[in-house]
């Protein structure tokens, strides 16, 4: 699986993203460490995420309805390949739940 280029970096910003919510402090940690634009990303990813586990829709229109690239969803596709089943149960479990509420 890939992770990231620098692992200690990636670790350290786990870390802290880690203690950032242990005390409360994750909107802020994230609103430092992203601009606006990021942060819109992550949830567009987020979305892709979503819509592709589900599996009701074609890339092309997932890509529609959420105004953005083949290779956006693309990359989104190969990465939930790489992941462990019981991850992706897992995020589809709370997806699901986010998307009731």
């Amino acid at each position: 699986m890939y992770i990231s280029r620098n692992l200690e970096q990636w670790n350290a910003f786990l870390q802290m993203l880690k203690i950032a919510f242990e005390e409360n402090k994750a909107q802020e940690f994230l609103t430092l460490l992203l601009t606006a634009d990021e942060r819109d990303a992550v949830g567009l990813r987020l979305q892709i995420v979503s819509q592709l586990i589900d599996k009701n829709m074609p890339q092309r229109e997932i890509q529609q309805n959420l105004n953005t690239s083949a290779a956006t969803i693309t990359r989104g596709s190969n990465m939930i390949k790489t992941m462990d089943p019981d991850f992706m149960q897992w995020m589809k479990q709370h997806l699901d739940l986010i998307e009731k509420n």
